[in-house]
């Protein structure tokens, strides 16, 4: 009997492709669907595609369709309750915080590849691997699996996927890693899918922020750092790290954001050239394959590339331990805009060698 391989359906290009490609390969393909809108969570002013949000409903209709259409069996996993619990609450929690969140990194490990795999299993849904349409790879060094870059630098998901365990690589398939994004899409061409043009979900929301926030105005200051009131807001929640427009200051230079305080409501501003950071310190860590035990992680100095941004590049760096939880990561030239909240992700060469979350850049 083939290996039975459950994909992730999202809809979309990628996913779709991925579920033809392991059905050419002689896996027995079956979809699993996540559905997590809930519609007691205002939904306003949508201005595109995203992956929450009202428009899941057709979405699943069309990969219903599509899956009938093609021999395969398709499953839709109700996690609406519990993405609401854990994702959306972790995004509030975050901004509200002073912090700016990862939302798609945490779905991911939490959601993605962990409830909706598990869930499945436990409604007697059977199967032996599970496969997304990401841009990644996984190889294995040292009797451990790595999470490797996609071979499309520009598409490459690696950054989206460094929480994934060691027991969730050993079980995934991402059979897009391979290839570019534009050869994906010929290959749907060739198919005759009709998404093979469709456009990508840009970010989780596509709406205002405040929708999910649901936060009622909160006036307070905006200072520079020596205490100076140069001007006000609604809500500290509304600014990030490196913000320039948008401030309404009237000032003799452009000011940014440079940290948002959240215990005394205050966004402190300043010049562009202290935006700059040379470290920063990171938690909430975890370790890839590429460390002899990816459960201790990280036990001296090392040299890294470091990727502080989704669509930012990885910049040489050096991370040693600063504590049991924590490693602070010294940048070899400075970086802008280091933003509590947001994931660190290190690689040595392509492969990722773990990652965290900044928390107090200096």
């Amino acid at each position: 009997m083939p290996e039975t391989v459950a994909v992730g359906l999202s809809g979309g290009v990628d996913s779709t492709l991925t579920a033809l490609l392991l059905k050419e390969q002689g896996y027995h393909v079956i979809g699993l669907s996540m559905s997590i809108y809930n519609k007691d969570i205002p939904a306003m002013k949508l201005a595109g595609k995203s992956c929450y949000g009202p428009t899941e409903k057709q979405d699943i209709r069309d990969i219903q369709t599509w899956a009938h259409d093609h021999g395969i069996e398709s499953h839709i996993i109700d996690l609406s309750e519990p993405y609401k619990a854990a994702v959306l609450s972790y995004f509030r929690e975050t901004y509200l915080a002073g912090e700016t969140p990862n939302p798609c990194i945490m779905c991911n490990a939490w959601m993605k590849f962990g409830l909706l795999v598990d869930t499945a299993r436990a409604q007697g849904i059977i199967f032996d691997r599970f496969a997304t349409g990401h841009y990644a790879r996984i190889t294995s060094l040292n009797n451990h699996f790595c999470l490797q870059k996609g071979i499309d630098t520009v598409k490459d998901q690696s950054y989206f996927l460094y929480r994934l365990s060691q027991d969730t690589l050993a079980q995934t398939l991402f059979p897009l890693g391979e290839y570019t994004k534009e050869q994906v899409r010929q290959m749907a061409r060739d198919r005759g899918l009709t998404v093979a043009d469709k456009a990508d979900s840009q970010d989780f929301y596509a709406g205002d922020y405040a929708d999910l926030l649901q936060q009622p105005p909160r006036p307070g200051d905006i200072i520079l750092r020596n205490g100076t009131v140069v001007g006000h807001h609604t809500g500290f929640w509304n600014y990030t790290v490196g913000q320039r427009k948008g401030l309404g200051i009237a000032y003799p230079e452009p000011l940014f954001v440079l940290a948002l305080d959240a215990a005394h409501n205050r966004v402190i501003v300043g010049p562009a050239a202290d935006t700059w950071q040379t470290d920063c310190i990171a938690d909430s860590l975890v370790w890839g394959g590429l460390c002899p035990d990816p459960k201790t992680g990280l036990t001296e100095a090392v040299s890294v590339t470091a990727k502080y941004r989704s669509t930012g590049r990885a910049v040489p760096a050096i991370i040693e331990p600063a504590s049991d939880q924590t490693v602070r990561i010294t940048f070899a030239e400075p970086q802008r805009a280091l933003t509590p909240g947001q994931s660190i992700v290190f690689y040595r060469d392509d492969i990722v060698l773990g990652g965290g979350i900044i928390r107090s850049p200096k």
